[in-house]
This record gives structure tokens, C-alpha cells and sequence, in this order.
């Protein structure tokens, strides 16, 4: 079980930033797909300047991601501060428009 360090490092990384993807690798240098479709379709929805945090580098941190948002993949996209889902969720969001909505409800 992850400890309390790692979970609060979680919380204000979500909590300081609109947009934080937990990936495997970075927006410049995604390492899967998935990631890097996040990416894109974070910047499709007009935002440009996010937060990435590389979960292959930080092997204890992935650990701590799962148990925060109870999900066993990533990406992982939060929006101001709240665990929004995956690659495919986010793409969903976006092709019916309420990803753009819920960037622009919280500025």
C-alpha cells in the first residue's frame, strides 16, 4: 500500500494544476498511444500549457495513482482536480463537447 506521502504528492499535483495526464512518458515524448492521443486531444480542446507526470519513471507513484482514482491504467486525466478517466473517455468527452465545456466552466 502506497503511503500517505505519495497520495498527498498526487492530490496537489491535481489540485495546483487545471490539467494534469498521468502518462507513460511525456506530452514532447509520449511512450504509448494512448498517451499520446490524451495529449492531442487535450491541445484539441484548446490547452496548450498542462501538466505531465511520467509514471514509468516513478514506479511507486503509478502505485499510489491506482489506489487514488481506483483505476488500473493510464493515462489518467484530471481537470481541475477531479479524476475525469482514460484516453478513451476523454476523447468521448471531447467529440460530444463537453470536454470543451467543462476546460472553459473553471478558469
Amino acid at each position: 500500500m502506497p503511503d500517505n506521502q505519495l497520495l498527498k504528492k498526487i492530490e496537489d499535483q491535481v489540485k495546483s494544476n487545471p490539467v494534469v495526464i498521468y502518462m507513460k512518458g511525456t506530452a514532447a515524448a509520449p511512450q504509448c498511444g494512448f498517451s499520446a492521443r490524451a495529449c492531442q486531444v487535450i491541445n484539441a480542446a484548446g490547452v496548450k500549457d498542462f501538466k505531465t507526470v511520467d509514471v514509468l519513471s516513478d514506479d511507486p507513484l503509478w502505485g499510489a495513482l491506482e489506489e487514488y482514482t481506483q483505476w488500473p491504467t493510464v493515462p489518467q486525466i484530471f481537470i481541475h482536480g477531479k479524476f475525469i478517466g482514460g484516453c478513451d473517455i476523454v476523447s468521448e468527452m471531447y467529440e460530444r463537447g463537453e470536454l470543451q465545456e467543462m476546460l472553459a466552466a473553471k478558469k
